[in-house]
């Protein structure tokens, strides 16, 4: 059980899979498609692979592949994380554990740096017209960017939709960090 336990900690995720698999195939698109770098390994394609197998199995992971960890922790095979992705949770928890985060988004990372506070809105928004009237209210001048008159409006709203999060704006951030929205 060592091996897997030390290879899984190695990166926020973690997929062991095998190649002929297609669940393992289905859950490393649905990881991709997030944005998300995990470590694969192929337990087909590697000399010890049937060992690691026997100890995902040891650990209640039926079948074995895939197998994927979370910061280290086991989250289940394809049935297991698809339903964290359809509950909601899967987001937050690849969130936590920095294997996505908003800031790294396309364009959003020198964005969220010019000033103290950093609000993304629509300019048809009523959400985004409170937020933003809360912030002046309470004497502070944040930077806002209205996705909808933005040329790099589509790909920052996309990106926060492949976040999960719907709607998108307004969007807040603090020193760098997102606070506030809807995600």
């Amino acid at each position: 059980m060592e091996r897997v336990r030390i290879l899984a900690s190695q990166k926020p995720v973690v997929i062991f899979s095998k190649s002929t698999c297609c669940m393992c195939h289905t859950i490393k698109a649905l990881f991709s498609e997030l944005g998300v770098y995990p470590a694969f390994h192929e337990l087909d394609q590697v000399p010890n692979g049937r060992e690691m197998e026997r100890e995902l199995l040891s650990l209640g992971q039926n079948p074995a592949v895939p197998a994927v960890f979370i910061g280290g922790e086991l989250a289940g095979g394809a049935n297991e994380v698809m339903a964290l992705h359809i509950n909601g949770s899967l987001i937050p928890w690849l969130i936590r554990v920095r294997a996505i985060w908003v800031s790294t988004l396309p364009g959003v990372t020198s964005l969220v740096s010019q000033k103290p506070v950093v609000i993304f809105s629509k300019s048809t928004s009523c959400m985004c017209h409170a937020v933003k009237a809360v912030f002046r209210n309470l004497g502070r001048d944040p930077a806002i960017h209205e996705l909808d008159e933005d040329p790099r409006g589509r790909e920052i709203d996309w990106a926060f939709l492949r976040l999960d999060c719907n709607p998108v704006v307004p969007a807040v951030f603090i020193h760098g960090d997102r606070v506030g929205g809807w995600c």
